[in-house]
């Protein structure tokens, strides 16, 4: 019994997949995309970053190459076949909502820009800092049409008169 009840309470525990807040499947394609294409450019910047004698140039360009292997890791982990735990992360941040991963890969491109502020940072994070706002915009949700809009408020407006309506009978 305490078995089930354990492994329910741990099911609820756990945030949705993507796939239930609302993502159509060419937006979600389109944010593994990014993130590819934003681990990419991170390996690409963070390599040329390197070469150099400056020490926090250096220490950027090895934070954007971490960033690329886990961008890679999070949103492709076929590339990652290397990497015995792969799929377990991969499926971990899956079922992430999308603000946090928002947060989190917004949080990863801002740190090397924060350690050296140079134009290779600066466009070597700037997709997956874009990948981040993607999330960020489909946590936002859909937006509604006015006519939705319009029903909602003339049914609110209903409802409150009658209620004004009610009130006003029951002091007479």
């Amino acid at each position: 019994m305490s078995g089930s009840g354990g492994a329910a309470a741990a099911a609820s525990g756990s945030a949705p997949p993507a796939q239930e807040e609302g993502m159509t499947w060419w937006y979600r394609w389109l944010c593994r995309l990014s993130g590819v294409l934003g681990a990419v450019s991170c390996a690409v910047s963070g390599l040329f970053n390197c070469i150099t004698v400056h020490p926090l140039n250096i220490a950027a360009g090895v934070w954007m190459i971490a960033n690329a292997f886990v961008l890679l890791l999070c949103e492709a982990p076929f590339c990652c076949s290397f990497v015995e735990f792969a799929n377990t992360v991969a499926a971990k941040v899956d079922r992430l909502r999308s603000w946090q991963k928002a947060v989190f890969y917004c949080g990863m491109a801002i740190v090397p820009i924060i350690i050296s502020l140079t134009l290779t940072t600066l466009l070597g994070n700037a997709i997956a800092f874009a990948t981040g706002v993607l999330y960020g915009l489909s946590a936002l949700g859909k937006k509604g049409d006015a006519i939705a809009y319009a029903r909602i408020q003339q049914q609110r407006q209903q409802a409150e008169e009658e209620k004004l309506a009610e009130t006003l009978e029951g002091e007479l």
